[in-house]
């Protein structure tokens, strides 16, 4: 059989591609130095790109990198979910078991999602963020394995990846920071058509600077010349290279086949198709080779060998003897395994399955799902369900195929492929009506729809109904971030529920409703929460009544917090408790406590949202636990505990990393950066809000990021850059879900920025929806700040004629609104005392003491960067006034601002205080005195340069100091090189010298943690 079939039909000389095999080889020699890279190869289908990538892959395993190739699989027309990962990370557990081991240790239950090698994957929980903590997982196990190795990890055909493979690179692309790891993915170029799922990826990853993207041209005809001499072994003839290179257009896969087509003696047959061409080499294969063949291209990109004989229905010897023709044609090949057989291109198994008959692809549809049937371990056990669903959906069979869909359903969601998991459950609602009754009153329960209640009075026995199936559905499209298709099928469900009302699972789905129209910025979602209370309104307490009254308060907290919002959150821990529904009891308690808090009584809420902490913690509630480490610190935020807000927001960030929660992990890094800020440590507090821009799924706590690095440019002066990350927190935010911790925050800064640049006018546009929408109760802490920002503007622009106009009225509507919000804790009294005196101020009626109270105020609390600004403001009253001891005291008050503007680098604080002491020409520079009471000062050392000296002098490392004093090692780096200028010594032996000849820690521990 293998005779004629001596003419080598692939080149042993790889041709041509040296700019994009430098382009690779210098990935690779950056991620060998621990630098991760990122590379996407496209190119038209028979272009070259796996031939490429073997050459690469071979001489990255010659340079000891570890190669680990996962392709995606296609089964008809439907991929499996995770397929190139799962395959590409067997490949590497293989080669390296030990760090394997170690890098997943702990995780095994959720990494068995992608790898079912690692075990059974648990139960675990089920929701929005259950893909993405999924995703961190991986991206950690990456990380980890490439620590001491160089990695190349390499995903073929991207233009057949699953949603859930696509969603896994984006997130890999995006996050991959450390490790020596080289991620390639291939992808044909010429299937993107414009609606193709891959295209908005691509358009996404082209916008990451640390993606590199290599399009493989055609060959020229030199490189064409080269691929044919290779191919016959001989220089060809010129006159047949120009055909060749014409019929081929360049495409190295018909410049193969052509060659071999002519070295064959077939080259006056050649037709006008080249998919004819393809079908050449078929129609010469005796017919049991032809007949395999066909089985092969519709069996998926990869079909095992009892597969095939057991479809094929051959003798082990017929079989055998077909299968060498076909291999020996070069049409199959044996898969890296040796266990089946797959087409050499995927463009010949198009061609052979485009030329089945409609009759025949169904027929051979259902001999693949009879014969997985009769024997399931003729697959893996990772790909049998879903292999069968599509076999069984493709042979047109609505009896078989409904209950295969559902089951593969279910293995899709157990592995958080959510897109997957809808699609199957899509294709059983276009099954139902076709499928006989007695199939469907024998399928299986309902899965999993969070508190839906399944219809029947038994939900584990009751049979799956429609509605069921689109409670499903709607469930699986929202985890997935499906939310179009999800909408969709909430609709048509709501309006089977008016055909025949049912106002329980109608609530349920009214809710669901309301959470995609928020998540699709078509609105708030208030009106369909309000429907779904109407709907509960009277009906026993429930699992559903618990969970809208739940959201409806969480929704009031976050929007209208007041007495409204805290009566329907106890009543949603009241019914949560009645009906055992655990999970909604513990939210409600988290938000009936940060309302607690809001109403006045914070010790009360504290101590309720710690009780919801412990608890979740100890039952394993890693999602609630998640919310409670956010909203614990937050509170505490609120009335002004911020230091005591720090050691449990970074307890948290590592919870959320360890448990891959990625947006509460993310909302506590800007709440971290807003702590940060308020203590005086500005440069940990920008490192912690710009990886609240990376590390969120979401799109809301990124824009709290960006608003925070915002924050933090205004108060440095750098007018341009908080424009900017202004501009980004709002495109984040969206416009379509207003919410008061959001939009004030963002006119605070817009009004920051007008006012900073002298637009006043501009200023108070910012300021003005705020001032009509008025300050609802809870709404304090984002309300000061935004008022004493618009006080401060109006107070600096007195002088303007600009600003004349409309003064007074903005003053008097300032003043009215500060007599509406809450003075209950010594930060917000503070602030409220600030913007009285910042009125004053504006109206040229301020004077020494209007300041001092608001200067005592603020030495009780613990912000050094407010109270700067607060003793600049004194001191400009104190000049005014005149006199000598007014002099003194101005000059000790404005060198204590130069002090804290000079080291957080707050220029413009530290401008306005250089202007005013050049105005009163005052000197703020000390003369020395002998014998200072502390040589820590002496030296110019600030309290928390102190405080890393003497862990210095103790012999921490960088890292070691940063733990201690719960900052980053770059931040412990800049302390140690500014104390070693301080001192005048080279080396840290040097510093601890000094500091002990000083005696500066002689008097025991190290003061507690203060802003410099």
């Amino acid at each position: 059989m293998l005779g004629p079939v001596e003419t080598r039909s692939v080149s042993p000389v790889f041709v041509g591609r040296t700019d994009e095999l430098g382009t690779l080889n210098d990935a690779l020699a950056r991620a060998a130095a621990a630098e991760p890279q990122a590379l996407l190869l496209g190119g038209e289908a028979g272009v070259g790109k796996t031939r490429l990538v073997e050459e690469f892959a071979t001489a990255a395993a010659r340079l000891t990198a570890v190669v680990a190739v996962g392709g995606c699989v296609e089964i008809g027309a439907d991929g499996l979910p995770f397929a190139p990962f799962s395959t590409a990370l067997r490949a590497l557990r293989d080669a390296l078991p030990e760090e394997f081991a170690a890098a997943a240790a702990g995780q095994e239950e959720e990494l068995a999602r992608l790898l079912p090698d690692l075990g059974e994957a648990g139960a675990g929980r089920h929701d929005e963020q259950g893909m993405a903590r999924l995703f961190e997982l991986t991206a950690r196990l990456l990380e980890r394995v490439a620590a001491e190795h160089t990695v190349v990890l390499v995903l073929e055909d991207l233009h057949w990846a699953d949603a859930s493979t696509r969603h896994l690179l984006a997130y890999l692309f995006r996050t991959l920071r450390a490790g020596r790891l080289l991620v390639l993915a291939t992808y044909r170029s010429d299937d993107i058509h414009r609606r193709h799922p891959l295209r908005p990826l691509l358009a996404e990853l082209d916008r990451l600077r640390t993606v590199r993207r290599i399009e493989l041209a055609r060959f020229t005809r030199e490189e064409a010349c080269r691929q044919i001499a290779g191919i016959l072994a001989a220089e060809p003839d010129p006159a047949q290279v120009d055909e060749i290179y014409e019929r081929s257009d360049g495409n190295a896969f018909f410049i193969e086949e052509l060659a071999v087509a002519a070295a064959e003696g077939n080259c006056t047959g050649l037709t006008d198709s080249l998919r004819d061409l393809l079908l050449v080499r078929v129609e010469a294969l005796p017919e049991s080779a032809q007949r395999v063949a066909r089985i092969v291209a519709e069996g998926g990109s990869t079909v095992e060998y009892r597969l095939i004989a057991a479809v094929a229905q051959l003798t082990e010897d017929d079989l055998i003897e077909a299968l060498r023709a076909a291999v020996g044609a070069n049409l199959l090949t044996a898969t890296r395994a040796g266990d089946g057989y797959r087409f050499r291109h995927s463009l010949v198994r198009e061609a052979v399955a485009d030329d089945l008959l409609p009759g025949e692809r169904s027929r051979l549809n259902r001999r693949y799902a009879e014969a997985l049937e009769a024997d399931p371990a003729l697959v893996p056990a990772d790909a049998r369900v879903m292999r069968l669903a599509s076999y069984w959906y493709h042979a047109h069979d609505a009896a078989k195929a409904l209950p295969a869909v559902l089951a593969a359903a279910v293995v899709a969601r157990r592995r958080h492929a959510y897109t997957e998991q809808l699609g199957l459950l899509e294709r059983a609602m276009e099954l139902w009506d076709s499928a006989p009754q007695e199939v469907r009153s024998a399928l299986r329960p309902v899965d999993y729809t969070e508190v839906y209640p399944p219809c029947g009075c038994d939900p584990a026995t009751t049979p799956l109904r429609y509605l069921d199936l689109m409670a499903e559905a709607a469930v699986a499209g929202r985890f997935g971030g499906e939310r179009e298709r999800a909408l969709k099928i909430t609709k048509r469900a709501l309006r089977l529920l008016e055909e025949e009302p049912d106002p329980l699972r109608a609530a349920w789905f009214w809710v669901q409703r309301s959470r995609l129209v928020q998540a699709l910025a078509r609105g708030d979602g208030w009106r369909e929460l309000g429907t779904a209370q109407d709907l509960v309104r009277g009906l026993p307490p429930s699992e559903v009544h618990a969970e809208v009254l739940a959201v409806a308060a969480n929704w009031s907290m976050q929007r209208r917090p007041g007495p409204e919002a805290l009566a329907a959150a106890e009543r949603a821990v009241e019914y949560a408790g009645m009906v055992g529904a655990r999970e909604t009891e513990l939210h409600a308690r988290l938000t009936l406590g940060g309302l607690t808090v809001e109403s006045g009584d914070p010790e009360a809420g504290l101590a309720q949202m710690r009780q919801v902490l412990r608890e979740t913690r100890a039952e394993g509630m890693h999602h609630v636990a998640g919310r409670a480490y956010v909203n614990l610190p937050s509170a505490l935020q609120s009335v002004g505990r911020d230091r005591e807000a720090v050691p449990l927001l970074r307890e948290g960030i590592e919870f959320c990393r360890g448990y891959g929660l990625l947006d509460s992990g993310a909302w506590a890094w800007g709440n971290l950066s807003e702590a940060l800020y308020s203590l005086g440590q500005w440069q940990e507090a920008a490192e912690a809000a710009a990886h609240a821009t990376r590390v969120g799924h979401s799109a809301k706590p990124r824009g709290a990021g960006a608003l925070r690095l915002a924050h933090l440019a205004l108060a440095c002066g750098d007018l341009a850059e908080a424009g900017r990350q202004l501009a980004a927190a709002r495109a984040w935010y969206g416009t379509h879900d207003p919410m008061p911790q959001q939009l004030l925050p963002l006119a605070r800064i817009t009004l920051g920025v007008a006012a900073a640049d002298g637009r006043i006018a501009d200023a108070r546009a910012a300021l003005l929806p705020a001032l009509d929408a008025g300050f609802p109760p809870g709404t304090h802490r984002y309300g000061w700040p935004l008022l004493l920002a618009a006080a401060t503007a109006e107070a600096d622009a007195r002088t303007l004629p600009a600003a004349r106009p409309g003064r007074a009225e903005m003053l008097d509507r300032l003043s009215a609104a500060g007599r509406t919000l809450t003075t209950g804790v010594p930060l917000w009294h503070a602030y409220d005392q600030w913007t009285r005196a910042e009125l004053l101020r504006a109206e040229g009626r301020d004077t020494a003491c209007t300041w001092s109270p608001v200067v005592a105020a603020f030495e009780c609390l613990d912000r050094p960067y407010d109270l700067a600004r607060v003793r600049h403001r004194l001191a400009g009253a104190l000049l005014a006034e005149g006199g000598d001891d007014e002099r003194d005291r101005a000059v000790e008050l404005l060198r204590l601002a130069a002090a804290v503007a000079a080291h957080l680098g707050a220029r413009p604080l530290a401008d306005a205080v250089a202007r005013l002491a050049q105005r009163a020409r005052l000197t703020l520079t000390r003369a020395a005195r002998p014998g200072p009471a502390d040589p820590a000062a002496a030296l110019g050392l600030t309290s928390r340069e102190r405080d890393v000296l003497g862990l210095v002098a103790a012999g921490r490392t960088n890292r070691q100091i940063a733990e201690e004093l719960f900052i980053s090692p770059k931040t412990a780096s800049v302390h140690v090189s500014n104390i070693l200028s301080k001192l005048g010594v080279s080396g840290r032996g040097e510093a601890a010298a000094v500091a002990h000849r000083l005696g500066l820690f002689t008097a025991g521990p190290l003061a507690a943690d203060t802003p410099g």
